[in-house]
């Protein structure tokens, strides 16, 4: 019964070595085949030849159901990504020193596994880790990617399956030029700088002009004070019921407006600063003394009654203020 132990460790060795063997033709095979074309598409199948154990080598498979009926605008928008993922890690690597395989698996072509594992969404990947050889992880059950911010990027993955599989080389991902995208760049800058090459005669004028920019001046400054920016920060509304069956445009109370109350008080400075600018600068160069006092008269009137009833809009405001003008008491 000598020869019993010693029968016992050369069947041992051979098991080791057929293990050994079959999981180095596995890899081979798959990797050859993601040479040509990958990732490498699995079904039931495949997916279980490749994941099984023992394995010497990491496998990324993505889980996904790309078929139009199952609406998955995720794995849609993902697959370029996983794509460009893979093919850039295996032209990369040829020589299979990192020792990673890249595939995917359709709901069409694995409903068995989907359902063995249990998922209810899709895409979902997995990184199996190596269960022996040097770089062999102290548990064989698969990693899963968080798809839970949305769609990822190739860069994120690629880190992801970077930080997981240590001590070997991680070939860079490089997204290829976008020449289309170039070329509509370059296009769209020549005929941006050929039209203001040509307008430029024509708008360097009015950009010099001092009556535009003191227009833009008091148009903003119009806005600023009549409480535009009030508006926005509150969000008061347009207008309101006046609890008698009509429209209220002013809201009583200094801290309080409407949108329309502010339209309506910054067409008052309108006119009022267009009333004394004309008086300040129009009216001395009429040549006629009689039309001149017209004017003086037309202006000043209308700086009168306009502030009559600015001042009767801030006894609106509030009860107690003190100020009036005729005709609006």
């Amino acid at each position: 019964m000598r020869w019993l132990p010693a029968f016992l460790s050369v069947c041992l060795a051979a098991g080791s070595l057929a293990a050994k063997k079959s999981t180095e033709v596995r890899f081979k095979e798959y990797h050859t085949k993601s040479l040509s074309s990958t990732p490498v598409k699995l079904a039931d199948a495949s997916y279980k030849e490749l994941t099984s154990t023992p394995r010497d080598y990491t496998v990324a498979v993505l889980l996904t159901a790309m078929d139009a009926r199952f609406g998955c605008q995720l794995c849609r928008e993902f697959q370029p990504e996983w794509d460009l993922l893979s093919r850039g890690w295996i032209k990369g690597d040829k020589k299979a020193e990192s020792r990673v395989i890249f595939g995917t698996l359709d709901f069409s072509d694995g409903r068995d596994i989907f359902m063995s594992l249990g998922l209810q969404t899709a895409p979902v990947l997995y990184l199996f880790p190596p269960t022996v050889g040097a770089h062999a992880a102290a548990s064989p059950e698969p990693l899963r990617y968080d798809f839970a911010n949305g769609p990822q990027t190739a860069e994120q993955v690629h880190a992801w399956i970077a930080r997981h599989t240590p001590d070997r080389p991680h070939p860079a991902l490089k997204r290829p030029i976008n020449w289309m995208k170039w070329i509509v760049t370059t296009i769209i800058t020549s005929g941006s700088l050929t039209a203001a090459y040509v307008a430029w005669p024509y708008v360097l004028p009015i950009i010099q002009s001092r009556n535009v920019w003191a227009a833009i001046s008091l148009i903003s400054i119009l806005l600023f004070t009549s409480g535009h920016m009030f508006n926005h920060i509150r969000k008061v509304p347009y207008v309101a019921a006046d609890g008698r069956g009509g429209i209220s445009y002013f809201a009583g109370g200094f801290q309080n407006q409407y949108g329309m109350e502010t339209q309506i008080v910054a067409a008052m400075y309108g006119v009022l600063s267009f009333a004394a600018i004309s008086l300040a600068i129009k009216v001395p160069r009429i040549a006629d003394p009689k039309a001149q006092s017209v004017a003086v008269l037309a202006w000043g009137g209308v700086l009168f009654v306009m502030y009559s009833f600015l001042l009767s809009i801030f006894r609106v405001k509030n009860g107690g203020y003190p100020f009036s003008l005729p005709p609006f008491m």
